[in-house]
C-alpha cells in the first residue's frame, strides 16, 4: 500500500471537518440503494447430508478427481424417483 497508515489511524477528526460534509437530506436517502453481499441466491440450494457408504465407493468415486462430489449428486439427481 502507498498509504500512511500510521497517520491515518492517528489522525483525530476536528469539528471543523464536519463543514466539510454536506447536510444528509431525504432526497439523498431516497436515492440510495442497498446492496447485498456475498454470491446470489441460488436456485436450487444445497443442503449438508450424513450418509453411511462403502469405503471402496467412496475411493471410487475421490480416484475420479476433483468434483467427484458434483458428479456424485449429478447421478443421485437424474436417478432420483
Amino acid at each position: 500500500m502507498k498509504s500512511d497508515l500510521g497517520r491515518v489511524d492517528a489522525h483525530q477528526v476536528q469539528p471543523s471537518e464536519y463543514d466539510e460534509l454536506p447536510e444528509l437530506t431525504g432526497d439523498m436517502l431516497a436515492r440510495g440503494v442497498v446492496k447485498r453481499a456475498g454470491r446470489p441466491l441460488a436456485t436450487n440450494p444445497r443442503r449438508q447430508v450424513t450418509i453411511r457408504l462403502p469405503e471402496s465407493v467412496l475411493a471410487a468415486w475421490k480416484a475420479s478427481g476433483p468434483g467427484w462430489q458434483t458428479r456424485m449428486a449429478e447421478l443421485l439427481g437424474e436417478r432420483a424417483p
